[in-house]
């Protein structure tokens, strides 16, 4: 275990740190470029994302990564390693619930009622505005959970 702990704490670090930065994309400009375009360009593009992503590597990093925190909890728990265990729980707890289940919770819906309205449906104006606004906060939400995971990893590795 003298070995592994590193190599998945590493693991862990590299993986919430790029979820962090492709969410960060999206935060700092993506969507806001969307919300630059006609509300039924902006829906066709979002959708489009959105079946892509499930398909992507993306997932291979995303699901992976949750994988690893659930991990990173046990060996933090069953093997007590003082300020270093609460670092890894800290990192891990705040990439579980904070970016993948909010992930599951709040922009997945989210998701799947944009993929229910055309974008020449008349309530698809207003929708794409709600859903640019709401999407956008979760998603700053997930941006800030998965850095501060990056963080709290690499914070525990210094001190195992």
């Amino acid at each position: 275990m003298a070995f592994a702990l590193p190599v998945i704490l590493i693991a862990a670090a590299i993986g919430s740190g790029l979820i962090a930065g492709m969410f960060f994309a999206f935060s700092t400009f993506v969507m806001t470029a969307f919300a630059r375009i006609p509300a039924e360009q902006g829906i066709a593009a979002m959708n489009s994302i959105n079946v892509t992503i499930v398909r992507s590597p993306f997932m291979l990093l995303f699901v992976p990564t949750a994988l690893l925190c659930i991990a990173i909890s046990v060996i933090a728990i069953m093997g007590w390693r003082g300020s270093a265990s609460v670092w890894m729980l800290a990192g891990a707890a705040s990439y579980l619930f904070a970016s993948f289940i909010s992930t599951i919770v709040f922009n997945v819906p989210l998701n799947d009622a944009l993929a229910k309205v055309g974008g020449s449906d008349p309530a698809a104006a207003q929708l794409w505005a709600t859903y640019l606004k709401d999407w956008t906060w979760w998603n700053h939400v997930r941006t800030i959970a998965s850095l501060i995971s990056a963080i709290a990893f690499v914070r525990a590795l210094m001190i195992i």
